[in-house]
């Protein structure tokens, strides 16, 4: 019943390259140095809970979240439910990190599972349960389905990604996943801190790190989920391969032999061996058309990038 249009392809192929070629620079660099490993997994796991957590409306910053999760301090002025929600958020990662190994199958039982960790002593009616109502999504151009389809069609959207029948790569996969399981809303609440817990079993299952999608592409990805429900994925697809590029990055640039040197591209673009401008280079990144990944409001890049993105037009010329 699930079919997806893939026309995105030709714009976004040279991305995809680009991704699963550092998905192998990974694995062929394995075992990761575990000091390291477990820096960058600690780091990530308080970007991924303060952006999902922000996203939704949690006022917790990111150093406040940082303080909650690692030094155990009550933040003053913020509700309980906020604490609960970034506490909550981190127990579902560390439970997702139990589940992926080579032989993990994905299941409607442990996204239940990760929702009754996500919402436990928030909302412990709902927590870990589907939906038994109606509900409308404010700023969205859909209507979720009814109540009584949501349990098959979980089931259904479960099965079309473990049997992968139109096989698409990981990162269609996962976009789609993501899609369509924000469509199918199978819980009164939690629904998108879940999607950006879920979709990460099925990437990082094949070697990917999360995908973090970062509170200031609120609006872009707000925008990308809207666009999906019309059947054009490209935006969608677009967000999250660069989602994945960053944390692929940060993976990388802790290899002893990583060559490679992201700056900002305001800096960049200050050395005299770059001819192009900031606004055309920023422009190549948010299309996804060179390496480049973003930290905050500012994206960076790298020379090689730049310089590889030139002479292969060049070339095509």
């Amino acid at each position: 019943m699930w079919d997806i249009d893939v026309t995105y392809r030709t714009e976004l192929s040279a991305t995809f390259e680009r991704l699963f070629e550092k998905v192998k620079v990974l694995e062929q660099a394995r075992p990761l140095p575990s000091i390291a490993l477990l820096k960058i997994k600690e780091a990530l796991s308080i970007e991924w809970t303060y952006n999902s957590n922000s996203i939704e409306g949690n006022t917790l910053s990111l150093r406040e979240t940082q303080m909650v999760l690692q030094e155990g301090i009550t933040i003053k002025g913020k509700s309980l439910k906020e604490h609960f929600e970034a506490k909550n958020h981190e127990h579902a990662i560390d439970y997702l990190y139990t589940l992926i190994h080579d032989g993990y199958i994905l299941n409607s039982k442990d996204i239940l599972s990760l929702h009754g960790l996500m919402l436990r002593s928030i909302e412990d009616d709902f927590a870990g349960r589907l939906r038994h109502g109606g509900v409308r999504i404010s700023g969205a151009n859909f209507v979720p389905p009814n109540a009584n389809k949501v349990s098959q069609l979980l089931d259904d959207l479960v099965d079309f990604v473990v049997t992968n029948r139109l096989q698409l790569n990981t990162i269609e996969l996962a976009t789609f996943f993501h899609h369509k399981f924000v469509w199918i809303h199978p819980f009164f609440d939690g629904n998108g801190r879940m999607v950006r817990l879920a979709m990460n079993l099925i990437l990082m299952k094949q070697g990917f790190p999360p995908a973090i999608i970062l509170k200031n592409d609120r609006k872009k990805y707000y925008e990308a989920l809207n666009q999906a429900n019309k059947g054009h994925y490209s935006k969608l697809m677009l967000l999250i391969s660069q989602a994945l590029e960053r944390t692929l990055n940060i993976y990388i640039s802790s290899l002893p032999d990583s060559g490679d040197d992201y700056k900002p591209i305001s800096d960049i673009v200050q050395e005299p061996d770059i001819a192009y401008g900031q606004e055309y280079i920023s422009l190549l990144a948010r299309q996804g058309k060179i390496d480049a990944h973003k930290e905050g409001k500012n994206w960076y890049t790298t020379k090689e990038a730049i310089n590889n993105y030139i002479a292969n037009r060049k070339r095509k010329r």
